[in-house]
């Protein structure tokens, strides 16, 4: 018990460290704001963050807007959503530098001058990328990641590190160490995770654009969560190595935008995938931002679905799917009924089994002298010996149906046949869904995204609603969410009627989940095949114009 005591002893310590350094972070980023309004008091800063990205980033390249007015307007705008909401864990303080140094550039870059946010998990050179994990306070990165040298050389600003949930196995946004981040659009809702500061500061005009990464949905989430666009490239297409700080993983991590529009996005990857990331990283496959097909005005044949009869959309979810369904037809384009089966089987074989690759042996090791906070059901069921496992897996199954397979030896035995990224996709179920794309001779797909946010707390006893993102990263298709509609009081209304598939506890948690929402955004998500993130981009952005 003593040396219990003195090792949390020591890790609160190392909590206290960087709670300060957080604080003192926010006292530099008030400094700087405060000297620069007092050097330049007639710069209009309300006016410089009601500019899209697309705009934006012209008025800096033809020299029209200086990059410190934007820098320190941005820069004050992200101070006042880190005291609402707590998205930011750091300000980088070299950022200062990086602007006083645009002006010299060789070349301008396509998102010259322009402030970007990134998120805790992505290397920043000299600073902690802890994935909510005490342990890994005090350890800098060595170098910037290999997006991050892109951004630079393109001529973007990184000047904020926002936050994530511990491990990045949640949608919600909260760790030990920074504690929780609030929805800048309602406090008592959670942003989303694990990209959830992302979302927090962008969604609340803190950043115009940020860049998170997505393993079950965590761009996705925050984007939909905070009323936002973001879009999950296919894994490779961008390459982000989640390096030895995280566990065994067979699923594909993807590094992607997030932004308040479309045509940021766009102009985000047209950055991302260019020679300098071909360059650096060789890993990468050579292709380009295709132009032509994401300015194509072709009509498109679209599959859709309302639910995967897994999850059950909350009525709003519905509601968005069928008026986005109307919309598209009437501006010419083809809707196909698309039917999804066995979700549950594709879940938890393969997206579940995905994420702990080895069992969970890796996942639970790194939490060896660590304290848990906000992973309780994936630790605990990681950790849990078999037999245990199996006894709660039968005695459950009457009570919360979906839980039993949670707890089935299959998922968690680490001898059965493993997965590894060479076995992932699946390539029984990939060829089968794609054979019944093929058939249908699809595009695109419209599909339903989880939505409105849910109260702060809830994604932590509902990890199963994460089936409506997970699933396009157990088959590592390019997926983006764009808001389409807000949550009615007639939505409210139908919510007291919300039953659930399984009818079971966690049907009912979720229906208290989205109730008290009216107001709130309500996405779609936009789906292609892989490798085709421009007809994803395209799809996504007349879904945004109609």
């Amino acid at each position: 018990l003593l040396l219990r005591w003195r090792r949390r002893r020591a890790l609160w310590r190392k909590v206290a460290e960087a709670q300060e350094r957080q604080e003192r972070s926010l006292v530099r980023m008030e400094a700087a704001v405060q000297r620069f309004r007092e050097q330049h008091p007639s710069v209009n800063a309300a006016s410089i963050l009601s500019l899209p990205l697309p705009e934006l980033s012209k008025k800096l390249r033809d020299g029209s807007l200086p990059p410190d007015h934007v820098f320190y307007a941005y820069v004050g705008k992200a101070l006042r959503l880190a005291t609402e909401t707590n998205c930011i864990t750091e300000f980088l303080q070299e950022s200062e530098n990086q602007v006083r140094k645009a002006k010299l550039m060789e070349r301008q870059g396509l998102l010259y001058g322009v402030p970007v946010s990134i998120k805790d998990s992505i290397d920043c050179q000299g600073h902690d990328s802890t994935l909510g994990f005490i342990k890994n306070i005090n350890k800098p990165a060595a170098e910037d990641s290999v997006v991050v040298q892109v951004l630079k050389r393109q001529g973007a600003i990184p000047f904020v590190k926002t936050n994530v949930p511990q491990s990045l196995i949640s949608y919600d946004c909260k760790n030990l160490i920074f504690g929780q981040t609030r929805n800048p659009l309602l406090y008592t809702r959670t942003p989303g995770g694990s990209s959830g500061g992302e979302g927090a500061l962008v969604g609340g005009g803190g950043s115009i654009l940020g860049i998170g990464t997505d393993v079950g949905g965590s761009l996705r989430f925050p984007a939909a969560f905070c009323g936002i666009c973001a879009i999950k490239p296919t894994g490779k297409r961008l390459r982000y190595s989640m390096n030895a700080l995280l566990w065994s993983l067979a699923v594909a991590a993807a590094v992607g935008p997030l932004a308040k529009d479309v045509e940021s996005l766009a102009l985000c990857l047209r950055a991302l995938l260019s020679e300098d990331m071909f360059s650096l990283d060789s890993t990468v496959p050579p292709l380009p931002f295709n132009e032509e097909v994401y300015s194509s005005t072709k009509p498109l044949r679209i599959g859709y679905y309302e639910t995967d009869f897994f999850t059950m959309p909350s009525p709003a979810m519905r509601r968005a799917v069928r008026q986005t369904k109307q919309l598209l037809e009437e501006a010419g384009h083809t809707l196909v009924p698309f039917e999804l089966t066995n979700v549950d089987h594709v879940i938890f074989n393969y997206c579940v089994r995905g994420m702990f690759a080895d069992g969970g042996n890796s996942f639970v090791k790194k939490f060896k002298g660590e304290m848990e906070n906000g992973t309780g059901m994936f630790f605990w069921l990681a950790k849990a010996p078999h037999w245990l496992k199996t006894l709660l897996s039968w005695t459950s199954k009457p009570f919360v149906r979906s839980i039993s397979f949670y707890l089935s030896q299959q998922l968690w035995d680490s001898t059965s046949t493993p997965l590894t990224t060479s076995t992932f996709p699946p390539q029984d179920f990939c060829h089968q869904f794609i054979a019944q794309w093929k058939k249908l001779n699809l595009d695109v797909m419209l599909c339903p995204m989880l939505g409105p946010a849910l109260g702060i707390g809830y994604p932590a006893k509902l990890s199963v609603a994460v089936s409506y993102t997970m699933l396009y990263n157990a088959l590592d298709f390019p997926a983006g969410v764009v808001p389409v509609t807000l949550v009615t009081d007639e939505d409210e209304e139908q919510l007291k009627g919300y039953k659930g598939y399984y009818q079971d506890w966690w049907d009912r948690t979720l229906a208290k989940a989205f109730r008290g929402s009216v107001g709130m955004p309500v996405a779609v998500q936009c789906v292609a095949l892989p490798w085709q993130e421009e007809l994803c981009l395209r799809f996504m952005k007349e879904v945004e114009t109609l």
